[in-house]
């Protein structure tokens, strides 16, 4: 977030005066309150300044960075996640590729006739595959797909700092994310989230426009 000179003055006076009455702010400045009012709300809801009841604005200490890192720190998956691309463990590799490039996806989740995740098919399982010499066109996904337990997994509520550690980590380009169901220890496909969405988050925040 990017100070008005305005914003800037303020928080060097609550800096060096703090606690400080927004009143005795605006006498400094030789501006009423009211000028006043929706600069101080930025500037508190920024994480710049805090106030209390009875006694005044006073400076959190925080830099740009680290108001920055607090924010990032609180945003879930469930604020940029994608609709997912689910195929049937039953279709051949053929069918995956065309899904693939249809949905312009990089990454497809194979579930079974319950709807539960079975696997997942990257572009790399996908390319390996039509590099060989296997009949493309009747050779089921679920011989070359990524089995569960092997698969990593989040949920809408995880942080997505922590998901984008996992996509590093493990090389890859998204996640599926998942609910668990009744029936076992299965999971459920609802969203995905991938490399794409931590772009678009990156985005957001230099622009300061956060869902």
């Amino acid at each position: 977030m990017e100070l008005t000179s305005r914003q800037e003055k303020i928080v060097e006076i609550v800096k060096n005066s703090g606690p400080i009455t927004g009143e005795h702010i605006a006498d400094q400045l030789s501006l009423t309150r009211a000028t006043l009012r929706p600069d101080l709300a930025i500037l508190t809801m920024a994480g710049y300044l805090d106030a209390r009841p009875r006694v005044g604005y006073f400076y959190t200490g925080k830099t740009g960075t680290q108001l920055l890192a607090d924010k990032v720190k609180h945003i879930t998956v469930n604020d940029y996640l994608s609709r997912p691309v689910v195929v049937q463990q039953s279709i051949t590799i053929y069918d995956a590729i065309c899904a693939m490039f249809l949905e312009d996806v990089g990454t497809l989740f194979v579930v079974d006739t319950d709807t539960t995740l079975v696997g997942v098919l990257s572009r790399k399982d996908l390319l390996r595959a039509s590099l060989g010499k296997q009949a493309l066109e009747s050779m089921p996904v679920s011989i070359i797909m990524t089995r569960m337990p092997n698969i990593t997994v989040c949920k809408k509520e995880d942080l997505i700092i922590e998901v984008a550690s996992k996509l590093i980590d493990k090389q890859i380009d998204g996640l599926p994310i998942v609910i668990e169901v009744d029936r076992g220890s299965g999971y459920e496909v609802v969203g995905r989230i991938t490399k794409t969405n931590i772009t678009a988050l990156l985005v957001d925040l230099a622009n300061d426009e956060m869902i």
